[in-house]
Parts: structure tokens; sequence; C-alpha cells
């Protein structure tokens, strides 16, 4: 599913800064994207395993 062009969406527009969020990572430490800031950062992301998606 392509990322949202609409102005009046909810989501995430491409080219736009990502929303401020932070996300347990593979030892559940909580890891916020401000931590990154000035690096460049690739969040990936799936639904769960063995779902469509």
């Amino acid at each position: 599913m392509p990322l949202s062009t609409k102005k009046d969406d909810m989501g995430i527009l491409e080219g736009k800064a990502a929303p401020a969020f932070s996300l347990p990572d593979a030892a559940s430490k909580m890891v916020n994207l401000k931590d990154f800031k000035g690096k460049h950062v690739v969040v990936y992301f799936y639904p769960k395993d063995n779902t469509y998606g």
C-alpha cells in the first residue's frame, strides 16, 4: 500500500518528517526516534508472521 498523499488523511506523508514514536527493540528496551536525530534511519515493519499483508 503506498504512502498517503492526501492532505486531510492522518497517515504518513511521503517526503515529510516522521511523527515522534517509541518502540521496543529486540531486547525489549524502548527506542525513541528522536534518539537518532541527525542520523539516517530505516524503519522496517511488517504484519504478524504468516498473515496477509
